[in-house]
């Protein structure tokens, strides 16, 4: 018999109730359960970034943990970053940019680069680099990623900033 849970979470503003397993990862949770489908599942090991999404202010790697781990908690998802049907200035820019081509990776970067962009407005090009280190892309090469960023930042900063 399966050892179940009932999980009170905050996902893009709408808080949810549900029963899960103890072994359900956050990122089944998110994609399977809620439909958010943006969180993409890639290595399964925390390595790639992919399934990444903001927990309590933090990014945080969705494969590594599990629902009830997240009880009580409030999530922000790559689906959460476009209000009013307007994307994101972050997501504009990669738009623009081109910093996206397969699309897999860009979820979780846009997450990475949405937590970076509230510590640090106005980054240099290494400081992007550093940042978005942790998360792999094997399309781009990430010079497009990191011009989309700045350009975001410097949008962000010429309006009422990161939101």
């Amino acid at each position: 018999m399966a050892d179940l849970h009932h999980i009170r979470i905050t996902v893009n503003g709408t808080p949810y109730e549900a029963t899960v397993e103890s072994r359900r990862l956050l990122t089944d949770f998110l994609r399977h359960d809620l439909g958010l489908v943006g969180t993409h599942l890639g290595c399964e090991h925390g390595v790639c970034g992919a399934c990444t999404v903001i927990m309590n202010g933090r990014t945080v790697r969705s494969c590594l943990l599990f629902a009830v781990q997240a009880d009580g908690a409030e999530i922000m998802t790559v689906e959460g970053l476009a209000r009013d049907s307007r994307f994101h200035p972050l997501q504009e820019a990669f738009w623009e940019k081109q910093g996206l081509q397969c699309g897999f990776c860009t979820p979780g970067m846009l997450m990475r680069a949405y937590e970076f962009l509230q510590e640090n407005p106005n980054p240099t090009e290494d400081e992007v680099r550093e940042a978005i280190a942790g998360n792999l892309c094997r399309c781009t090469g990430y010079q497009f990623i990191i011009e989309a960023i700045q350009a975001a930042a410097a949008r962000m900063a010429g309006s009422a900033g990161v939101r």
